[in-house]
């Protein structure tokens, strides 16, 4: 069963279709890219996914279990999708360090401090920046901070982890270091990435297939 499913997925913005008619299934332990121009839908389509946007047709499964249906009026809000996204601005908190960062989404689900240490060490050491784990977040490099965004979602065990193309390369290459280690942070689960991109030569680079 795919861990994702799409079916005849839309989203309008007045006369507008941002994304139209669109089907997409995403198979477990898939790394899918959606490729694009700018301005095509790509991440309003990742934004559906995760429940930032609302889609105007179609149906949209998770795990199996339908989270939005136009046609029925359902729609399940972002926080019980049990996903994860990496944002373009990156969403780092200013007054937090690199470890409180990582750990942020699992203190707001009250998961016990000794796992919480365990998971964050785990995310932190396949991102590389294990070392900075106590350095303030106002104080990291572009691309650290990028890392830090994308080991904060996939701590919480995701089922799928959504990203958009400034991250899509990191992304890429944190994939295959989650998928070849032998202790996941995510409690024994291992996210799906899905990212989007205009990249077209980044694109080809992706582990599994692109869109």
């Amino acid at each position: 069963m795919p861990t994702v499913t799409l079916h005849s997925v839309g989203r309008h913005f007045a006369e507008v279709k941002a994304v139209d008619n669109i089907d997409l299934a995403i198979e477990h332990g898939e790394f899918v890219t959606l490729l694009g121009h700018s301005g095509c839908g790509k991440t309003t389509t990742l934004r559906m996914v995760a429940g930032l946007e609302r889609n105007d047709t179609g149906s949209i499964v998770i795990g199996g279990c339908v989270v939005s249906d136009a046609s029925a009026g359902l729609f399940v809000p972002p926080d019980h999708r049990k996903l994860g996204m990496v944002f373009q601005s990156y969403a780092i908190w200013p007054h937090m360090t690199v470890f409180d960062n990582v750990a942020f989404p699992l203190s707001v689900r009250h998961v016990a401090k000794a796992e919480i240490r365990d998971r964050v060490t785990t995310a932190l050491r396949l991102v590389e920046m294990e070392r900075f784990a106590d350095r303030p977040a106002p104080a990291l490099s572009g691309g650290q901070q990028q890392r830090v965004a994308i080991a904060a979602p996939w701590c919480s065990s995701p089922k799928c982890c959504c990203s958009t193309s400034r991250s899509a390369t990191s992304m890429r290459g944190c994939a295959r270091r989650w998928a070849t280690s032998s202790a996941p942070c995510s409690g024994g689960s291992r996210s799906r990435p899905s990212t989007s991109t205009h990249d077209q030569e980044e694109a080809m680079r992706c582990p599994t297939g692109s869109l």
